[in-house]
């Protein structure tokens, strides 16, 4: 898995959340969380805190479950890409 692909797979889920309806606290959680994996693909971080951007991520991805249907899709494939990846 390439950096590129999961980048373009976060312009996806930024896209996605743009046309969402969520709360301010959600939108600012997805920000957060698409700030830290970027981060993370720039520079060689600590395993316990790649196990930390990748259980958030989880989180998220179960609080979307039911009515964001789209967007669990699409993390669910940053998630997967991030598993791929080794973090």
């Amino acid at each position: 898995m390439s950096n590129s692909e999961i980048r373009n797979l976060l312009a996806q889920l930024h896209d996605e959340i743009k046309k969402s309806e969520m709360d301010a606290e959600t939108r600012t959680l997805v920000r957060q969380l698409d700030s830290d994996i970027h981060a993370l693909l720039d520079s060689n971080r600590a395993e316990p805190e790649t196990a930390s951007v990748l259980k958030r991520a989880q989180e998220l991805e179960a609080n979307f479950e039911s009515e964001h249907p789209t967007t669990v899709r699409i993390l669910s494939e940053v998630i997967e890409t991030l598993s791929r990846m080794g973090i």
